[in-house]
């Protein structure tokens, strides 16, 4: 029975390289034109399958709707969790998770640092979208039309001497952000207080959330923050081939 399964399953890559007739998808199954046969309309009768007037095969609209109603019901803060708990416990440092949310960038999980010195940030509190770390990673990710409308939109409130002054500035950020694939807020909202980020992206490639790292200076300075920067990446590296269903999740 698992063979089977398994030679039904390699059917729906084969597929997604585009239609294939019988004797395609018995030869790459490596089985007889009848036993490919039999596997085709098994997968036709579920939708997954669909046979075109040209006696060719191809995908069939019930596995896109699966997969569109698989990606509306993921929770990335329920797959992200228990990732930044374990960067937390490792780091020591607050750890959020953030998502861009009609116009606004939004704290979604934080996990606070076992410091005394505490942020004020809170889950579900929108955050200084023109120099939060997350918000850049997000918004970073816009097609450049949309970035360059945002941009105009927004004020620029000059938190600290560090803030982003103007959209000019603010695009310039967003586009180093998309090419160096993380970002950072090195005392714009707070003089104070630091933050690296990186990007959760779904299986499309899309970003999806952010997640960040953030200490005081009187924990620790900017740079020896930068050092958490690989670690910070493969936490959401890993988020993000749980999400996408890229990696398996960890047994708890």
């Amino acid at each position: 029975m698992s063979q089977t399964v398994d030679r039904a399953l390699s059917i729906l890559p084969l597929l997604a390289e585009g239609p294939a007739d019988l004797g395609q998808v018995a030869d790459r199954l490596g089985v007889h034109k009848s036993t490919a046969l039999r596997l085709l309309r098994t997968l036709h009768e579920h939708g997954l399958v669909y046979r075109q007037s040209d006696q060719h095969y191809r995908l069939g609209a019930r596995l896109f709707a699966l997969a569109q109603e698989a990606m509306e019901n993921l929770d990335v803060r329920e797959i992200a969790h228990a990732h930044l708990v374990r960067l937390n416990e490792q780091c020591g440092h607050t750890v959020h998770l953030a998502v861009h949310e009609e116009n606004e960038v939004l704290y979604i999980d934080k996990v606070e640092s076992r410091y005394p010195v505490r942020m004020y940030s809170r889950i579900g509190k929108p955050v200084a979208i023109t120099v939060a770390a997350v918000a850049k990673l997000l918004l970073a990710d816009l097609p450049e039309h949309e970035r360059r409308a945002l941009a105009e939109k927004l004020d620029y409130p000059l938190y600290t001497s560090r803030s982003t002054p103007n959209p000019a500035a603010f695009l310039r950020e967003l586009e180093k952000v998309r090419e160096q694939g993380w970002a950072t807020d090195l005392g714009g909202h707070e003089e104070s207080i630091n933050c690296v980020a990186a990007p959760i992206r779904g299986a499309d490639g899309r970003v999806v959330a952010a997640m960040s790292v953030s200490a005081p200076n009187v924990v620790v300075t900017a740079d020896e923050l930068l050092t958490l920067l690989p670690l910070v990446r493969r936490t959401a590296d890993a988020i993000s081939g749980e999400y996408s269903g890229r990696t398996p999740a960890e047994p708890q």
